[in-house]
């Protein structure tokens, strides 16, 4: 079984891609193998695995963690997400920057978001199922985030109506986010 990774534009954000081995009793696929991904180049020890199912139109995001920042594995166990991660560390080259990748078992696809990145979401299929990994533990009060509809950003979410948590829908505008309240880079 085999691991490729697919860099993107921005350093550090892989989509990495697995074999699937499919006959006519179903399919087998390994979600993730610490030595074949390690040999592949992410060598990441994950301390959290986190599974989250919703409906057509969800939008979740875009969050990250200061104090105890999560590098996180993301994949779509059923149905299609647009899955985005954005750069919020002041001073990095690409900071407001972003990269979306579609995700589904059809396509094979994961995505990694390292430390220092928002993560956030939308679900295209009826309902979707996706898990994720962390590099760290969930910390309720040190959960940030920024404004999924930030103009600045300019992302295309696939959707033209999400639905979109209360908490979600109070974060602001990366702009307007104080230094000290982002990650460092």
């Amino acid at each position: 079984m085999s691991v490729g990774i697919i860099e993107t534009d921005l350093p550090g954000v892989l989509i990495i891609e697995s074999d699937i081995y499919t006959d006519q009793r179903g399919f087998f696929r390994e979600l993730y193998h610490k030595e074949k991904y390690c040999a592949a180049g992410l060598d990441k020890e994950f301390v959290q695995d986190n599974h989250s199912r919703s409906v057509k139109g969800v939008l979740r995001g875009l969050h990250y963690q200061l104090d105890k920042p999560q590098g996180k594995l993301v994949t779509a166990l059923s149905g299609e997400i647009f899955d985005v991660a954005v750069d919020v560390r002041p001073g990095s080259p690409d900071f407001g920057k972003w990269t979306g990748v579609y995700l589904s078992p059809e396509n094979k696809r994961q995505i990694y978001i390292p430390e220092g990145f928002a993560h956030g979401f939308c679900v295209l299929s009826d309902t979707a199922d996706v898990v994720y990994k962390c590099t760290d533990l969930y910390s309720p009060g040190d959960e940030y985030g920024l404004l999924w509809s930030d103009e600045a950003l300019n992302i295309d979410w696939s959707v033209s109506q999400p639905i979109v948590s209360q908490k979600d829908l109070a974060y602001s505008e990366l702009k307007k986010i104080p230094a000290e309240l982002l990650p460092i880079y």
